[in-house]
């Protein structure tokens, strides 16, 4: 084909997109405004470590085996996939017993019995839903796009619906199966990735168990940044450009169509098509003259955020054996943490937080007998916080670490910390309000409410990533490529493509 391409932001949905593009054989461009393809997915290396910025959870292999097989690929031939065992440990705050989870249902059972006695029977029973709701979710409703309320509110769902859970909320759902707080937490928790809380949440979302349970959780060696360089190599390899340094700062439209893009060095791309994986609403608001915006200022407005986060980016000068790769601290006052993100928003004081220590199972991200932490505490977006503010909660997490963890001295072991947090989202992904993540997982912003992948008002002008459907997600956010290159070429079937 002889028709331009041309993809701004180079997130896993913009490098996911051009790679099929690339294969079906147009001449695609992608524009990154920073140093690293990736977005979100970012990296880099300060005093012989190396950080992983965002995600660090490899999780649903098969969504990207799909996808790789879709250009020809194989997944074992770019990346060299660890099984994480256990896949993660969880400490309640307050408690010293941890606990472990190891994707192992019978292992799984005999922990959810000493909690709960009877609970083991109960988890096969969930874990079955949650394994056909993300059946039924994969094969018929994430890999279509919606445009009206009858696409989406159609025969089978409303037949459906109430094994899918659509229509109820997931703490709601949980609490049919377990009474204990431990283990509705441990049910719960992965509504953070979806950037909600379980109070809110659409009881479907279940089905991220049958991710972390039935699929066990993955690590690419050498660091999650593996699968950006993968999805550039693929998609060059297919003829895609990928330029980085190379900041958008407007898109062109000339008789009501998409025409091309001006950076902001001032040089113009011609398109015949544009695909924006920048933040929507950046999209929306700043690349586009008002009168081409499909959702206004008032729109955003309205909107749920996921949340932002307070990151703390660790050098440590020994190893902490406390630790596995992947730990969570839950705090005792769930449901007040969340308000605290989502209703009455400010930092903390007593956070739910993420530790990875990547450097446990693989010895290229940290200096011999050195560790190197990934600290997340999910906050609300939009916070202003001052330097003085930042060093002090800072201080108060690793604090909280040491306390509630047993990392008895972590303060005085960091040889190398950096703080990011709403700010530096805002700065470096351009994302609204400096939301970590995009737009909540609300029932209200979901499939056929979720913002469109197609403008309205501009033709050949389209969208991907997590602001869109299916929403937020590194591999979610390879099926939204595979929702705009239905979207472009006209094609309406529900199930994944099995060729392009």
């Amino acid at each position: 084909m002889n028709k331009k391409v041309v993809i701004i932001g180079a997130g896993i949905g913009g490098l996911g997109t051009a790679g099929l593009f690339a294969k079906k054989g147009y001449d695609v461009t992608v524009l990154e405004k920073n140093e690293h393809a990736g977005g979100r997915a970012n990296i880099f290396e300060a005093n012989g470590f190396r950080f992983d910025m965002g995600p660090s959870w490899y999780l649903a292999p098969d969504l990207f085996e799909h996808y790789f097989r879709l250009l020809g690929e194989r997944v074992e031939d770019h990346l060299d996939l660890v099984r994480l065992t256990p896949s993660y440990r969880i400490f309640f705050q307050g408690d010293p017993e941890t606990l472990e989870i190891h994707s192992d249902i019978e292992k799984d059972g005999r922990t959810f019995d000493a909690i709960e006695p009877g609970s083991s029977e109960k988890l096969k029973k969930y874990l079955a839903q949650s394994e056909y709701q993300y059946e039924v979710a994969t094969q018929h409703f994430m890999y279509k796009n919606y445009d009206t309320v009858f696409d989406f509110f159609n025969k089978r769902v409303m037949t459906e619906g109430q094994k899918l859970s659509v229509f109820s909320k997931m703490h709601n759902f949980v609490t049919r199966f377990f009474k204990s707080r431990k283990l509705q937490q441990v049910m719960e928790y992965t509504m953070v990735f979806l950037g909600t809380s379980p109070y809110e949440a659409p009881a479907i979302y279940n089905l991220m168990s049958h991710m972390d349970f039935n699929q066990g959780v993955f690590y690419p060696q050498g660091g999650f940044y593996e699968l950006i360089k993968a999805l550039v190599r693929v998609a060059e390899k297919n003829g895609a450009k990928v330029r980085t340094n190379a900041a958008v700062a407007e898109i062109l439209i000339k008789n009501g169509k998409a025409s091309g893009v001006r950076l902001e060095n001032g040089e113009v791309i011609d398109a015949d098509i544009v695909i924006s994986n920048a933040d929507y609403q950046f999209t929306e608001t700043r690349l586009l003259p008002e009168s081409s915006q499909t959702y206004k200022k008032k729109y955003w407005d309205k909107k749920v955020l996921a949340p932002s986060a307070f990151i703390l980016y660790l050098g440590v000068k020994e190893k902490m054996p406390q630790l596995i790769h992947h730990n969570l601290l839950f705090s005792d006052d769930w449901r007040k943490n969340f308000d605290e993100i989502y209703k009455d928003p400010k930092l903390p004081n007593e956070p739910s937080l993420y530790v990875c220590a990547p450097s446990v199972t693989d010895p290229n991200v940290a200096p011999e007998g050195k560790e190197n932490l990934f600290v997340l505490v999910p906050i609300a977006s939009g916070l202003d916080i001052s330097e003085e503010r930042k060093q002090e909660y800072a201080y108060h997490v690793l604090e909280r670490m040491e306390r509630e963890m047993g990392l008895e001295g972590l303060r005085e072991k960091i040889e190398y910390m950096r703080i990011y947090t709403v700010e530096d989202f805002l700065k470096d992904y351009n994302s609204f309000k400096g939301t970590a993540l995009g737009l909540a997982h609300t029932i209200w912003q979901t499939a056929i409410f979720r913002p469109n992948n197609r403008s309205k008002k501009v033709s050949n002008l389209f969208y991907v990533g997590a602001g869109t459907n299916p929403g937020i997600g590194t591999q979610i956010c390879l099926i939204s490529a595979e929702l705009v290159y239905k979207r472009v070429h006209g094609i309406k079937t529900a199930e994944p493509l099995t060729s392009i």
